[in-house]
Formats: C-alpha cells, sequence, structure tokens
C-alpha cells in the first residue's frame, strides 16, 4: 500500500472519530456522564494509527475512565478546558515505545478536548439553570406561605390575648377552689404555648418588629452558650467556640440575632449523639458576617435540604417541635437581607451556615 494510501486512511479514521465523537456529545447528558466518557474513549482508541496498541484516559471531575493501562512513559495529552480553567485532560499512550504517534493524532486529540469541554460547559449551564429555577420555585413558595403564616398568626393573635386575658381573671375569681384553679392553669399554660406558636409564625412572615442598631455578635454568641449550658450538660453534648476576632459587628436586631443563635444551636444539639460536639464558629468577610454551626448528627436527607426551611415540616419526633424553629430563622435572616443553607459534613453530621450583611 502506498504512503499516500496508508496516509488517506488514517485522515478518515480521524474524520470518522471526530464525526462519532460529536455524536455521542449531541446526545449526552448530565445523568449517563460516565457511558458518554466511555463512549468517548472507545470511539477516540479507534481512531490513532494503532488501535490495538493504544490506551486511552479521561479525567474530569468526579469522573475517570480509561480503556487500558497508560504507559506513562509515551503518551500525549490535550487539557479539558471548562469556563477557560482547566479542569481535565485526555491522554493517549502507546504500549510499544517502537511505535510513534502521527504529527495529526495531537490535533486529533486536542479536538476531542475541545469537545468535551464544551459539553461538560453545557451540562453545566443546564444545572445551573436548574438550580436557579428551583430556587425561584422556591422563593415563590416561601413567599405565599408567609403571606399565608401572617394572615393566621394576625387572625390568631387577638382571641388567643382574649382567652389569657379572661383565664387570668377566672383564675382569681377562683384562687381558693384547687381543682378549679388547676384547670385555668392549663388553659394558661396551653394559650401562652399557642401565642409562641404565633409569635414563631409572625417571625416567619417577617411581621415581628425590629429594631435594628449596630451591635457586636460576639457577645451574643457567647450569652447564647451560656444561657444553654444546662441544656448541653443535660444531653450530654459538648461544643466548642471558634471566634478569632473579638468584635464581629453588624446592623441587626439583637432580640432577632439571638433567636437566630438558640433556634441553630438548639436545633444541633438535639439531633448530636451522647458525647457528640457542637461547633459554632464566626467571622467576617469584607461584606458580610459569617455564622456557622456544626453537628455531629446523622445529617440531613438529601430529599430533605430543600424543605428543612419549610414551615411545620419537621424530622423530629412527633411532640418535640412544631416545625417552625428553622422557618422562624429563615424569616429573620431574610429580613436581615442575608442567607442561610444547610449541608452535611463530609464525615458526619450538618452544617447551616448564615451570612447576614454587615450594613
Amino acid at each position: 500500500m502506498s504512503i499516500k494510501n496508508t496516509a488517506l486512511e488514517e485522515r478518515i479514521k480521524e474524520l470518522t472519530c471526530l464525526y462519532e465523537v460529536s455524536s455521542i456529545i449531541v446526545n449526552a447528558d448530565a445523568v449517563e456522564i460516565s457511558e458518554t466518557l466511555k463512549a468517548i474513549g472507545k470511539s477516540l482508541k479507534k481512531g490513532f494509527q494503532f488501535p490495538e496498541q493504544t490506551n486511552i484516559l479521561i479525567e474530569i471531575p468526579l469522573h475517570t475512565y480509561k480503556t487500558g493501562p497508560i504507559n506513562k512513559e509515551h503518551q500525549i495529552s490535550a487539557d479539558v478546558i471548562l469556563f477557560n480553567k482547566i479542569k481535565g485532560r485526555i491522554v493517549a499512550s502507546i504500549k510499544k515505545k517502537s511505535l510513534l504517534f502521527l504529527d495529526e493524532e495531537q490535533p486529533l486529540l486536542d479536538n476531542v478536548a475541545l469537545k468535551l469541554g464544551n459539553l461538560l460547559e453545557r451540562i453545566e449551564i443546564q444545572q445551573n439553570e436548574i438550580s436557579l429555577k428551583r430556587q425561584m420555585e422556591r422563593a415563590d413558595r416561601l413567599k405565599i406561605l408567609g403571606e399565608l403564616t401572617a394572615g393566621i398568626a394576625h387572625e390568631l393573635n387577638t382571641p388567643l390575648a382574649n382567652i389569657l386575658g379572661f383565664a387570668e381573671l377566672l383564675k382569681d375569681d377562683f384562687k381558693n377552689v384547687n381543682q378549679t384553679t388547676q384547670d385555668v392553669d392549663k388553659i394558661i399554660s396551653n394559650a401562652i404555648f399557642a401565642r409562641e406558636v404565633v409569635k414563631k409564625l409572625m417571625f416567619f412572615a417577617c411581621e415581628m418588629p425590629q429594631e435594628k442598631k449596630e451591635i457586636n455578635i460576639v457577645p451574643n454568641i457567647k450569652n447564647a452558650l451560656n444561657l444553654l449550658e444546662a441544656t448541653f450538660r443535660k444531653e450530654q453534648v459538648k461544643h466548642t467556640i471558634i471566634i478569632d476576632e473579638s468584635e464581629l459587628n453588624l446592623k441587626a436586631d439583637t432580640v432577632q440575632i439571638t433567636q437566630i443563635l438558640f433556634n441553630l444551636i438548639i436545633n444541633a444539639i438535639y439531633f448530636s449523639p451522647k458525647n457528640g460536639l457542637v461547633t459554632i464558629k464566626a467571622h467576617q468577610t469584607k461584606t458580610d458576617i459569617v455564622l456557622e454551626i456544626f453537628d455531629e448528627g446523622e445529617g440531613i436527607l438529601e430529599e430533605n435540604l430543600d424543605k428543612i426551611f419549610q414551615p411545620f415540616f419537621s424530622t423530629k419526633s412527633p411532640g418535640d417541635g412544631t416545625g417552625l424553629g428553622l422557618s422562624v430563622v429563615h424569616g429573620i435572616v431574610a429580613s436581615h437581607h442575608g442567607t442561610i443553607k444547610a449541608k452535611n459534613n463530609k464525615l458526619k453530621g450538618a452544617c447551616f451556615t448564615v451570612k447576614l450583611p454587615k450594613s
């Protein structure tokens, strides 16, 4: 076979390879990325002069595929670029050192790496769009829930105040009758509990009046821990605080900041095992105060991560909570124009991160 015919056959193989890879990438999606890499690797292998002696390695974030052992001493490679940053590579290696790569095989590798980078960019854009859509849908749901809970809270507030007022008057009238006094006490205690639920609803709906002023959040954190010291001891949970600065100043409502701290720390205590550790961290960036609460519990189920800030949603045992604690925190943080996120730690437990603007 003439040199021209051999060269022509190699070009046809390379063009066929590029066509196959293009077809694979056009039909690819994020769910089947492993299968996509496998198909690209096998197709690319066939595009080289010595396919039986050539192996392909594809490395991208979270995924790796290779057709066989890679000869590190005899290889060519191309970077996979994602949004102008190197995020992976494609390597072709030949088993026998006596066999050489063709000059055209490096551009082939470069082309496939470019196409793979374009695919990864497309997938990331799609995932970001889906994530943004979910966030917008969640924000809309929370807005509707906020309006609904505000209405419920206002409707319940007046009758609850009347119940409490008349029950206290009734208690005075029957203060010498033990059984009646006990029954009235039950009415009062239940009305007070209901009023607290209403308060939490109003916090969630951002209906509680705010008195924002310049505060140093460090003493607030330490005071909250001091007040919860007995709870830590009772539940046999340890705690540590990591704050490198003596002052972390921001403009906020002191009472509502305390509400954030109490709810998040109590939540961490509840989900921590005996002898578990709750870690409270705080630091500042140029624009925000960042508060992080870590626990060593079982973490949050993936399907619950998007639900835990919704009112009345709770993973606690029946009777252990109203499902409003984290909703209250979310409402307060939102009213301070901040953000709150929940995620699972790498080893164990969960972390809640609150960012509050300094001004």
